[in-house]
């Protein structure tokens, strides 16, 4: 049977699982087994039981309940409503105004929480009303908090930097100290558009340009300076080599919970809400893992990766070209399914192909994190589209179009960190 044949029956099965409810996690189990029962030779039992143990014996997952918790601590905190404050008095100058505080917040909040949807929800509770009560254009007030809500996927600590580092075995280290750059350039271009939609937008904005003292800013400013020392205590011991990623989540979940009792916010009702959420998506995010590894192995047996790979070799197609081609499958992909999902389904297809083009799979991994983010603003399962949906009470269609410009932005993210790729190098090859 050729490579094309089978590649398309295991792929019309996958689909088939998918489209029949099945879990994630189960699909990629099924499709492994019988990939291998079908067209290997391998003892399928024992290949099965060896994988799923040796991949779920990894000690750097244990970083990922550990920030899936943290994340889960700080959005039952009142981090929210301190960064508003503190962040507020320093925007009403800039052309845009407090538009900037949804930028800065998501930004702020994606380097304690690593999950999109918890930054979309969290900032956005008390800046939509807040922002349309003032006057502010609703357009531009989701449009934001779409776009800027996707850094939580690669600001650091990200989770889904963590299961890319475990799927394709790069240190997870390096790849969080990779994503601060481009997500610097994120903020960067999202912080551009807003301060030029608002100079060509002048009178659709409200008038916050009340005198704030510096002694007044500082003072608010106070509010920030928690949050900021968790951020240092957890990006900053990574980077300074002093802690691996799970030390540092450690770490962070001790100063969270500290952050937490100091605002009042932290009780009983609130521990173990937060402690059921991180276990409950942890053990969802580790099953997946598990059957997108035994997957891995099994595609591994049938030689597809490896045919597929050599293909790729033999069209010569530019680095560039095949980028374009995978982001738009990546794209495609990610309008059906979350992002998890997307790189544990690719990862044992795609990584030989990127292999043999010479591509480095650290910046790759940045790369396809930017194009998952830009799949969490597509519909039709755009999950900051269904948040900000929840929150505004808008529409999907009407979310969606507030966040186009963004997801433009973050096209042109990837084509400035294609053409300087040292963007995401430099700051790991410091390390």
């Amino acid at each position: 049977m050729s490579v094309t044949v089978l590649s398309i029956i295991l792929l019309v099965l996958l689909f088939a699982f998918l489209g029949a409810g099945l879990w994630v996690a189960f699909a990629l189990l099924g499709v492994g087994i019988a990939a291998m029962a079908l067209f290997s030779d391998a003892p399928l039992g024992l290949v099965m039981a060896t994988t799923l143990w040796g991949h779920g014996n990894n000690w750097a997952l244990a970083a990922l309940p550990l920030f899936i918790w943290m994340g889960e601590i700080l959005f039952r905190s009142r981090l929210s409503d301190d960064m508003f404050a503190g962040l507020s008095p320093w925007m009403n100058r800039l052309p845009g105004q407090l538009l900037h505080v949804n930028v800065f917040a998501c930004g702020i909040f994606a380097a304690v929480s690593g999950s999109s949807a918890a930054t979309a929800a969290t900032i956005g509770k008390l800046s939509i009303p807040e922002l349309t009560q003032r006057g502010y254009p609703e357009k531009m007030v989701i449009g934001t908090l779409a776009g800027s809500a996707t850094l939580g996927l690669l600001i650091p600590p990200s989770i889904i930097l963590i299961v890319y580092g475990v799927a394709t075995e790069q240190s997870i280290a390096r790849l969080f100290v990779a994503g601060v750059l481009p997500g610097v350039l994120l903020v960067g271009l999202f912080l551009g558009y807003v301060i030029l939609w608002a100079l060509l937008n002048r009178k659709r904005l409200p008038d916050e340009s009340l005198a704030v003292s510096f002694t007044e800013r500082l003072r608010r400013s106070r509010r920030l300076i928690p949050v900021m020392l968790l951020i240092l205590g957890v990006i900053g011991s990574i980077y300074a080599g002093l802690a691996s990623p799970t030390d540092a989540a450690a770490v962070g979940v001790v100063l969270a919970l500290i952050l937490s009792w100091s605002t009042g916010t932290l009780t009983k009702q609130s521990f173990v809400d937060g402690l059921m959420g991180a276990t409950v998506t942890s053990c969802m995010i580790a099953f997946i893992l598990a059957g997108a590894s035994f997957l891995t192995v099994a595609m591994g047996f049938t030689g597809i990766p490896r045919i597929l790979a050599e293909w790729i070799g033999s069209l010569g197609l530019s680095t560039f070209t095949l980028l374009a081609a995978l982001t738009v499958f990546f794209v495609i992909m990610g309008c059906f399914l979350d992002g998890i999902s997307v790189v544990v389904l690719t990862a044992s297809v795609i990584m030989p192909m990127v292999l043999e083009a010479g591509i480095d799979p650290m910046w790759f991994g940045i790369f396809l994190v930017i194009v998952v983010e830009m799949s969490q603003i597509t519909p039709p399962v755009g999950f900051n589209l269904f948040v900000l949906q929840s929150l505004t009470g808008r529409d999907i269609l009407f979310v969606a179009k507030a966040a186009l410009p963004f997801f433009l932005l973050m096209v042109a993210a990837l084509v400035i960190i294609s053409v300087f790729p040292s963007i995401v190098t430099f700051l790991p090859g410091q390390m």
